[in-house]
């Protein structure tokens, strides 16, 4: 690569960070503008990472303003009259989205790239922690912060596997070249985007056709996708539920454990203890395996990496663990997401009350997909709705939390404000919290754990 220097618009987002950690690590001068600080940006700050948070062309640094120098990348999140992007435009400046990096790096290494509506950050961490602990290796960009590791990425000077989450957004995926790709799951979403589920399902096909001649598709068993493969590339299926080519059997839940055998086309791995118990991690656990073990990983290996998998930062995270009250936290917001979440905490505390507060992300997803929540939600033995977190978007007329807390059908359920979230959750009686979200639900944690600990 040319460029001596990268400039990142959107540096605190959880893909981009990576890529700027990656260019640091490499010998790049790096730096970045965001809208807030937030703690993936105090980490990149304490990292040397030059951080401003006001658009203005005036605070980037003066290396960066050498343009055949410095290469600049961007978020879909930037808004187009941005000025430090229009600045950029107007100059002549290299300027490329965080999925064009990425899709260069699966070009000089073997990608695994994990794609799928929901589990593919989940997945993607499990396969580089897999892969990592064994004598494969890897390098991965994460979609969180893997606690291992304490980090969205991960390096190494012997593999050169890179595991990449494979962003359907912005159809971001299509500038991938996988050697190894994963679909975890095809339902529905950024509708936004893409209009029509038709047309999504037409997005996941054409990200399948990017797979290298020689390589591998592992498809989630049943998942609606007609895939549209290179010759050479070799197809396997995978399931928690049923059999396929690997698949998951024997699962036992209990004592705060959850263990099953994993069945590959070759060998049978008996007694998996699951680092992070769930059941919505046995799915995951099995496409994960099944790529660490197309990859070389042993038998041991497997068993060692999946007992010491200790999870993402914000993927069913455990806060507040008493006698009295269990506080957990997950970036679940999609619907199947929220079911899924929430069946895992009423199969673990079955004989307890379990209250969620859930943050709708997006009012074109709380649009597109309000009976949806509202059915998951109503498995929950309470419900707190907050208001939602707009992210990208302008409000939509008719659109707030109330269409979701209409349909919900369980008996307690409150309206709030995050403002006042604290003193309505103090005035409530549960043995376990489940916080949901996408947006910044999880930045009330510390004070909700306080309150009620």
């Amino acid at each position: 690569m040319r460029y001596k220097n990268v400039y990142f618009l959107g540096i605190g987002g959880i893909g981009m960070s990576a890529l700027a950690r990656y260019f640091k690590a490499k010998g790049f001068e790096v730096a970045g503008y965001d809208r807030t600080r937030s703690m993936l940006c105090e980490e990149l700050e304490a990292e040397n990472i030059l951080i401003h948070y006001d658009d203005s062309v005036e605070l980037i640094p003066t290396i960066f303003l050498q343009k055949n120098d410095t290469l600049i990348v961007y978020t879909p999140a930037i808004p187009e009259d941005h000025s430090e992007f229009q600045y950029f435009k107007q100059q002549g400046f290299t300027i490329q989205k965080r999925a064009q990096v990425l899709g260069e790096i699966t070009r000089l290494e073997r990608g695994l790239c994990i794609a799928g509506t929901h589990g593919k950050t989940t997945t993607s961490t499990m396969t580089a922690h897999l892969l990592k602990q064994s004598h494969v290796d890897c390098n991965a960009f994460l979609g969180g912060i893997a606690k291992n590791y304490t980090s969205n990425l991960l390096l190494s000077d012997k593999s050169d596997l890179v595991v990449i989450e494979a962003d359907e957004f912005d159809r971001s995926f299509h500038h991938l070249s996988p050697y190894m790709a994963v679909i975890t799951a095809t339902d529905a979403d950024h509708l936004d985007i893409y209009g029509t589920h038709e047309a999504y399902l037409e997005s996941f096909a054409h990200f399948t056709s990017l797979i290298q001649e020689g390589g591998y598709l592992l498809m989630k068993k049943n998942i609606l996708l007609q895939p549209r493969l290179k010759s050479g590339v070799k197809l396997y299926t995978y399931s928690s539920t049923e059999k396929a080519d690997f698949y998951a059997e024997n699962i036992r839940i209990g004592n705060g454990e959850l263990r099953f055998d994993f069945v590959t086309p070759t060998e049978k791995i008996c007694d998996i203890n699951l680092g992070v118990p769930v059941l919505v991690n046995v799915e995951n656990g099995v496409a994960a395996m099944a790529i660490a073990w197309l990859n070389g990983a042993t038998a041991d290996e497997l068993k060692k990496g999946m007992e010491s998998f200790a999870g993402i930062r914000r993927r069913f995270e455990t806060h507040l663990k008493t006698e009295k009250l269990t506080i957990i936290d997950d970036y679940a917001h999609h619907p199947e997401e929220l079911l899924a979440s929430i069946k895992s905490v009423k199969a673990l505390y079955a004989d307890k009350k379990v209250c969620g507060v859930f943050q709708p992300h997006l009012y074109t997803r709380t649009r597109d997909f309000y009976k949806g929540f509202a059915e998951a939600l109503s498995l929950l033995d309470m419900v707190i709705l907050v208001e939602i977190y707009p992210a990208r978007e302008l409000p939509i007329e008719g659109v707030t939390s109330k269409i979701i807390f209409d349909e919900v059908s369980c008996q307690e359920k409150l309206l709030t404000t995050k403002n006042e979230l604290i003193s309505t959750l103090k005035s409530q009686q549960f043995d376990v919290l489940l916080t949901i979200g996408a947006g910044d639900i999880d930045t009330y944690l510390s004070q909700i754990v306080d309150a009620l600990k």
